[in-house]
């Protein structure tokens, strides 16, 4: 046996923090208290002054592997992922080829093994061709639940997710839409997977479809009707067919209203929103221009400020980042060339600290990328908390240092991001994977250990 003991620490257990050692054998948490002397033979890390936390999960990243290894590859992501304290990323399915059958699902597990430095875990895709014998052996594999991409069409011939609504190109399959939700809702439910959605209805972003040569012909190309709207509706299947709804990168005031009627009916739906809708607002597109253009779109601070209030009260339970790089020539083009999306998982922890310090409780932080991505996915016996018989991964945080976010630091290979010059007053110090340093004193360390999770069925 292999014991390490982190000692001296404040530790944010399950019940708030407390100071205390942590005991870590062969990889799994084996106790929680202020017990003294280390077993002979332990390594020893001295966490006085600092704050011992459970490794962050990611609920929401693209690692463009395989398909676009130029953009970012499940080696960069994972670097990326455990400088910043995320130590399990859930991966998003519209990879190339996309996860839409378990055989690809495989074969993208076994790529991203003796590259992931974190753990990781796969979403499978739902088409609207989708069979339940596929998402049957979707879960069978391993996933930890089904995306659906509410308006955007499939290539056939590429195997590729398109943002398209599809046309008479006969290569192009008809975008999943809410029939193919409750054609397909008894089978999610009877699997006891999530489904997440891509919340923007298609039929208004249609209506709204314009030349994008300003941030305001965004904001009225993707208004936030399209999100609540595309809630609401996948929503009342939800209920009916007793569907997981898991609503993807939430955006908007109106959407967030549009959840909240939803829960007061019954249904069974959790809420993910992103750093970059906690943080900024439309007014910051002077300063960072292509590089804060997402899907959807980052809009008013009054959205802002519901979000972080939903956050803060337990509404919004995932803090997840929707991390999506591209190259930083392709962010550069013109506004209405650049693609959305930007990376965002090496400052996840850290956003969420410097939010939760300002709200008055840094507990919240471990709660929004810990605890809630855990329950999500099904991961909640084995990781999201401190305490015995939980894997051991851990993140030792300095509460009195402060980290400026630049391009410098970035591992993922897109450098420059919505969050550039900001600074949080929080550092990584240490990271350990089950028990395993992955990084120390803010350096990586060790090689590539991660493993595929599965949620518990």
């Amino acid at each position: 046996m292999t014991d390490l003991l982190i000692k001296g620490g404040s530790v944010y257990g399950p019940d708030g923090p407390i100071d205390a050692d942590v005991l870590v054998t062969d990889g799994v948490i084996t106790r929680v208290d202020a017990s003294g002397s280390p077993p002979a033979g332990a390594t020893v890390i001295d966490a006085r002054g600092m704050y011992v936390m459970p490794g962050a999960i990611d609920a929401h990243v693209h690692s463009r592997d395989p398909g676009f290894p130029e953009k970012e590859d499940f080696g960069t992501l994972t670097a990326a992922a455990a400088m910043g304290g995320v130590t399990t990323v859930l991966d998003m399915p519209n990879t190339v080829p996309a996860v839409d059958v378990a055989g690809v699902l495989e074969s993208k597990a076994a790529l991203a093994r003796p590259k992931a430095r974190v753990d990781f875990g796969l979403w499978g895709l739902v088409r609207s061709s989708s069979t339940e014998d596929q998402l049957e052996a979707l879960a069978a594999a391993g996933a930890v639940g089904f995306k659906a991409y509410l308006g955007y069409a499939f290539s056939t011939s590429r195997k590729q997710v398109l943002q398209s609504a599809g046309t008479d190109d006969p290569d192009l399959e008809a975008p999943p839409d809410y029939g193919t939700l409750a054609r397909l809702g008894p089978a999610m439910a009877r699997l006891g997977l999530p489904l997440a959605i891509h919340a923007e209805d298609p039929a208004i972003l249609s209506a709204f479809r314009r030349p994008l040569e300003t941030y305001s012909d965004l904001l009225e190309s993707r208004p936030a009707e399209a999100e609540a709207v595309a809630i609401s509706a996948a929503a009342a299947i939800a209920r009916d067919c007793g569907v997981k709804l898991h609503v993807a990168h939430l955006s908007s005031a109106l959407g967030l209203r549009a959840a909240q009627d939803a829960m007061r009916t019954g249904v069974r739906l959790t809420l993910e929103t992103c750093p970059q809708y906690l943080w900024l607002s439309d007014e910051d597109f002077p300063r960072l221009g292509t590089f804060m253009k997402v899907f959807p779109p980052i809009r008013t601070a009054a959205d802002r400020e519901a979000l972080i209030e939903a956050a803060a009260n337990g509404v919004i339970r995932i803090v997840a980042t929707d991390h999506a790089p591209h190259t930083d020539e392709e962010k550069a083009r013109p506004f209405g060339e650049a693609p959305s999306g930007s990376p965002g998982v090496q400052s996840l922890y850290l956003s969420c600290l410097e939010l939760a310090r300002r709200l008055g409780d840094v507990s919240l932080a471990p709660r929004w990328v810990s605890e809630g991505p855990a329950a999500l996915a099904g991961l909640q016996e084995m990781k999201g908390a401190i305490a015995p018989g939980f894997d051991a991964d851990l993140v030792i945080v300095d509460p009195n240092r402060t980290t400026l976010i630049r391009p410098a630091m970035m591992r993922s290979r897109q450098r420059r991001g919505a969050f550039d010059g900001m600074d949080f007053r929080f550092g990584i110090r240490d990271v350990f994977l089950r028990g395993r340093a992955i990084v120390r004193d803010g350096k990586l360390a060790g090689r590539a250990s991660g493993r595929m999770v599965r949620p518990a069925r």
